[in-house]
C-alpha cells in the first residue's frame, strides 16, 4: 500500500515539472487518499495486534 503512495508521488512530481497541472493534480489526490487507507490499516492492525496478546 504504501509503495502505490511512493509511485503516485513520483508520478505526481513529475507530472508537476513536465508543467502537466491536471495529471500532477490527479496524482497527488490518489497518494493522499492511499496515503490515509495505508494509515487507518496501520492503526487497525496496531490496535489488534495489542488485543490479540493479551487474550
Amino acid at each position: 500500500m504504501l509503495r502505490w503512495t511512493v509511485i503516485f508521488l513520483i508520478i505526481a512530481i513529475v507530472a508537476a515539472v513536465l508543467g502537466f497541472t491536471g495529471i500532477a493534480s490527479g496524482a497527488a489526490a490518489a497518494a493522499k487518499i492511499v496515503f490515509y487507507i495505508f494509515i487507518v490499516i496501520f492503526l487497525i492492525s496496531l490496535i489488534f495486534g495489542r488485543t490479540k496478546g493479551r487474550v
